[in-house]
């Protein structure tokens, strides 16, 4: 591991990310929609990289994670299962039609 991945363990707010890793950012997006910008961050790694992200990906998808919400919102963007359900929208694993099958 890199000294950069051993100091993720330090970072605690999304300010603090954004800071790490440069990427400027709207304190009020921030400040609205921080735990949003987090887990779209998340997502977007998961999707896009593989075990081990380099730091230019990590920049990549924090800038696009913050992005998403300077143009747009949380129920908008609906990173959070909250707000899928709200929309009608569900996530069933194909084990449970299955067993419904049965």
């Amino acid at each position: 591991m890199t000294a950069d991945v051993l100091d993720l363990d330090d970072l605690e707010s999304a300010e603090d990310f954004l800071r790490y890793f440069g990427v400027p950012y709207n304190a009020q997006v921030v400040q609205v929609n921080r735990l949003h910008i987090l887990k779209r961050f998340h997502d977007y790694l998961a999707q896009n990289c593989g075990p081990e992200p380099t730091r230019d990906e990590y920049r990549q998808w924090l800038t696009r994670a913050h992005a998403d919400f300077v143009t747009s919102d949380a129920r908008t963007e609906k990173v959070f299962e909250v707000f899928r359900r709200q929309a009608g929208i569900a996530n069933i694993p194909l084990s449970a039609l299955r067993r419904a099958r049965e």
